[in-house]
């Protein structure tokens, strides 16, 4: 579905000279700095599948995303998705794709979402029965019938992010690259764009590229992950090997029944978190029988759980160990 090999993407960035001789060197001498945004990355992504591609900003991600959408031009490399070169723009491989970035808005504001929805239905050319069909199975998932019809600027951030994946997805694109989604929506917003993604893409097994801050999106919804940074993938492959391999502590959260001195805490081991009655510690994984031992011997609490460690510190322990180039 997906082939890139050898992608590089360069940037040419005007320099700003200081001063009345830089002024008349940003006139007349312009000069310009590179920026290797995207350095010789190599990727296979098959049918069906659903990717996390993460990393820090200006890390790269979105400059992909925008190659493969068929926005940016590659200074070199081969692309292919779906078969099409993305940037010839052809009209069968536009009317397979969607490109959908958090907070970005192709409703017409003052509008229903409805309008935008009938517009877009004619751009994609797409029959009165598809639509309906298409339509009423996405407000469902959504649970947002009663939205459609409200003007775009009455909705909260979260009815607006529903009304756009709609848009966006009405004539069932087989190719999505999700940028950044959830952002800015609260948890519970969250999960429910999450679930849709989960249903949209099991109902018509699409394929999926997904870039967030959110770890808990590519938890939730990604089995391989792509680390890129600096504009090099340094991590593909499984979340799961990647938490295997990386991560080399646990979590253990208590619950506390009653407030305890914080040194005696300390004690037990790393404070990762502290609010009573919760305290969260780190700890090595092969010491994780005998801290759970000394907590159950020396601390009241109601509740404990033990769980791997959070993503984002994984992915942090990959940049950290990872030899500057």
């Amino acid at each position: 579905m997906i082939s890139i090999k050898g992608l590089t993407k360069i940037y040419y960035v005007p320099r700003k000279e200081k001063g009345w001789l830089g002024l008349w060197k940003n006139i007349f001498q312009r000069r310009y700095k590179k920026i290797l945004a995207l350095d010789q990355i190599s990727f296979h992504v098959g049918e069906g599948e659903l990717v996390g591609l993460i990393g820090p900003n200006g890390a790269g991600k979105t400059t992909a995303m925008k190659i493969l959408a068929g926005i940016l031009y590659p200074t070199s490399g081969n692309i292919s998705v779906l078969g099409f070169n993305p940037f010839e723009k052809k009209t069968q491989f536009l009317k397979q794709i969607a490109f959908i970035m958090g907070q970005r808005n192709q409703l017409l504001w003052e509008l229903p979402a409805y309008d935008s929805f009938l517009l877009n239905k004619e751009i994609y050319e797409i029959d009165e029965k598809q639509f309906k069909e298409t339509l009423e199975k996405l407000t469902a998932f959504l649970d947002c019938q009663n939205l459609i019809n409200q003007p775009v600027k009455t909705l909260s951030l979260g009815e607006r992010m529903k009304m756009e994946l709609i848009a966006s997805l009405l004539h069932r694109p087989k190719i999505l690259f999700l940028d950044e989604p959830t952002i800015g929506l609260d948890v519970v917003a969250q999960k429910v764009i999450r679930d849709f993604i989960k249903d949209y893409q099991r109902i018509y097994k699409a394929t999926i590229i997904l870039t967030s801050h959110y770890m808990e999106d590519v938890r939730q919804l990604a089995k391989r992950v792509m680390i890129i940074n600096e504009g090099k993938i340094i991590y593909d492959g499984l979340l799961e090997k990647m938490v295997k391999k990386y991560a080399k502590e646990k979590i253990i959260t208590v619950i506390l029944e009653d407030a305890v001195d914080l040194k005696e805490l300390g004690k037990i081991g790393d404070i990762y978190e502290i609010s009573f009655p919760k305290v969260v510690f780190k700890v090595k994984r092969r010491e994780l029988a005998k801290k759970v031992e000394v907590i159950s011997r020396s601390l009241p609490f109601i509740d404990i759980t033990i769980e791997e460690e959070r993503i984002e510190d994984v992915v942090r322990k990959i940049f950290k160990n990872r030899p500057s180039s």
